[in-house]
């Protein structure tokens, strides 16, 4: 019988291969290359129209433009630090915040969670990615800010206000709820979905056997989380924090309605600051002339931080397969 079946096999094979012309396989490699090519151009357009339309604001400005601080649309001055630091910060607080509850609700989901409960927490998980922007935003404006002011940032200055280093960093000037950390933290939010998905597939993927066997062996939950499933997955969790670092850092809308659109640099976490999307989503709609240019070398810079950022977490994942 497995004769015969294998002969059928063969000569099924053989038929598809007759009916397949070299015409159809040509074209179908053909199509294959020109989607990648598609890809490639539209990258290249996006590059090619951003640089063309930032290049006068480098030429006029020069480095000066990356270092300075300036924002002054009547003295047509401008400079990109306050936007660029606003989006480093606002990303790394996400990162801080985000990153290990995601990561905690993943190991909740594969290894701890009853099975009654696990699809109602997934779906949850899922319904959350599927939030648009502006609905954040808006959330974290009329809702989460006024109690952030009431319930951290007021009780927080008077414990804080005079304590050297703690309390420049921590103090509210003005608590008004809006401001760097809190754009920290609707960002944390906003990422937690697509982290948490992603590393919980990843753990289910890992081999049943390996915890089977460490729990066979003694280990307690901690130890097989720790010795097993993150070295394991360790490289692909990596992967999926740069998914969400580059949703940080290219967030718009909900950025804009809780940081405060303030030009201005503060060691403060709780002070209005601005990031490279916000200020972009504010100004863009009537600027002309220099400003227009500044605005789209602004959109340059995010573009090579952006590229920094994937180039740098490509040679992290290579450095982890290799060890």
């Amino acid at each position: 019988m497995a004769v015969v079946s294998d002969q059928v096999s063969m000569s099924n094979m053989q038929t598809v291969r007759r009916r397949t012309s070299p015409v159809f396989d040509q074209g179908f490699r053909w199509a294959s290359y020109g989607s990648a090519l598609i890809v490639l151009a539209v990258l290249a357009g996006i590059i090619g129209s951003m640089v063309y339309g930032g290049w006068p604001a480098f030429q006029e400005f020069g480095f000066g433009f990356v270092t300075s601080s300036i924002w002054n649309v009547g003295a047509d001055q401008y400079g990109a630090w306050v936007a660029i630091a606003g989006t480093l910060t606002s990303a790394l607080i996400a990162l801080v915040i985000g990153v290990p509850i995601s990561i905690g609700i993943a190991i909740f989901l594969t290894q701890l969670c009853p099975t009654w409960l696990r699809r109602p927490v997934s779906t949850v998980i899922e319904l959350l990615a599927a939030v648009p922007s502006i609905i954040y935003g808006m959330w974290g404006l009329f809702v989460f800010a006024p109690l952030f002011a009431q319930y951290v940032q007021i009780p927080l200055a008077t414990i804080v206000e005079g304590i050297p280093i703690v309390g420049t960093v921590l103090y509210a000037r003005v608590p008004s709820g809006v401001g760097m950390m809190t754009a920290g933290i609707i960002l944390a939010i906003m990422i937690i979905p697509f982290i948490a998905s992603i590393t919980r597939d990843i753990l289910d993927q890992i081999p049943t056997v390996l915890r089977e066997s460490a729990y066979g062996i003694g280990c307690t939950t901690w130890e097989v989380v720790r010795h097993v499933l993150l070295p394991q997955a360790g490289v692909s969790i990596i992967g999926a924090v740069m998914l969400g670092l580059g949703r940080a850092l290219g967030e718009t809308m909900a950025v804009t309605f809780v940081i405060g659109n303030a030009n201005r640099l503060s060691l403060s976490l709780f002070d209005p600051s601005s990031t490279i999307a916000s200020r972009i989503a504010n100004e863009f709609n009537e600027a002309s002339g220099m400003q227009m240019h500044a605005l789209m070398a602004l959109g340059c810079i995010l573009f090579v931080v952006t590229f920094i950022v994937l180039a740098l977490a490509r040679l992290l994942i290579s450095r982890v397969k290799t060890h």
